[in-house]
């Protein structure tokens, strides 16, 4: 099968090159996806799970990727819950082998039935974006119907996510960005918008979670305006800086079919829209995920037509 592999952590994505793979097979309570589309995140390139199992050891040439959309070509020994022939999206393990390929092996628990009027490439884009922004919200930050909602990198795969499923938990949700970001940010649905550049962030005032994707300074600052009781939520690491009366957490998505469920409804139901900027194909993703400029959305690698 096609793969794109990396094989020198230094190099980051200019490193990847498209190469001729073995087709994986499955292992107890797997599934093989033949793959119609797959999402990469930058960051990926910077994450030990990239370079190393789970005991340490060198694990390069590694496949990339851990988003993904397709249909189920085999089942593992013992796995439950989905069929041969079923469409499907989910987050891929992080030690193993991605989904910038043509087929994956993954755990038949990543994954969730993908409604057959949601396109491939429209199903790629949500796990980690649609999962992150889910349990940030919900599971870690706790959201209710009524608070304020800091949302950083407002137009973003992520926070527009973040900005989407707030409002309609009934938040408030102030986005903020750069100043080309402000109408993309509206339109998503934030009710107001800061430009970190320009505007000062103390003066949104008290709030009752901050999402935080930036990190460094903003973080900081950021915590001082969480209300007692409140939370700081981090996707970047561990929290620098703690709210005086608030929590503060950082965590790494999880799959979570259940979850998955409710984004993938949303979308049907048009109450939820993808960040999709560009979409290339298997043969040119080292370039597509190369970019010259700055991308305004997620870059999806459509692996068949």
């Amino acid at each position: 099968m096609k793969a794109i592999v990396v094989t020198d952590q230094a190099a980051g994505t200019t490193g990847m090159t498209l190469v001729e793979r073995p087709e994986p097979q499955a292992a107890i309570n797997d599934v093989v996806v033949r793959i119609h589309a797959s999402g990469f995140v930058p960051t990926e390139m910077e994450w030990p799970s990239t370079w190393t199992d789970r005991a340490g050891r060198d694990k390069t040439p590694s496949i990339p990727g851990h988003e993904l959309a397709g249909v189920v070509s085999a089942l593992g020994y013992g796995t439950t819950g989905l069929s041969v022939g079923q469409r499907v999206f989910g987050l891929a393990d992080w030690h193993r082998d991605g989904t910038l390929a043509e087929y994956v092996a993954i755990e038949a628990r990543n994954l969730a039935p993908l409604p057959g009027d949601v396109d491939f490439t429209v199903g790629a884009s949500l796990p980690i974006s649609g999962l992150t922004a889910w349990q940030g919200l919900f599971r870690h930050g706790r959201l209710e119907a009524g608070q304020t909602v800091l949302a950083h990198g407002a137009a973003g795969a992520v926070g527009t996510m973040v900005t989407q499923l707030a409002r309609e938990a009934g938040a408030h949700v102030i986005g903020t960005g750069r100043a080309a970001d402000r109408e993309k940010a509206l339109d998503f649905g934030a009710h107001e918008f800061v430009d970190l550049e320009n505007d000062a962030l103390e003066d949104v005032g008290a709030v009752d979670l901050v999402f935080d994707v930036i990190g460094g300074d903003v973080q900081k600052r950021s915590a001082a305006l969480v209300k007692a009781g409140g939370t700081l939520v981090s996707v970047v690491g561990p929290v620098e800086a703690r709210p005086v009366a608030g929590l503060a957490v950082d965590f790494v998505v999880e799959a979570d079919r259940a979850e998955l469920g409710e984004i993938v409804r949303r979308v049907r139901a048009g109450g939820l829209r993808t960040n999709i900027d560009n979409v290339s194909t298997l043969d040119d993703a080292v370039a597509a995920l190369n970019p010259t400029e700055r991308r305004k959305g997620k870059t999806i690698i459509r692996v068949r037509p």
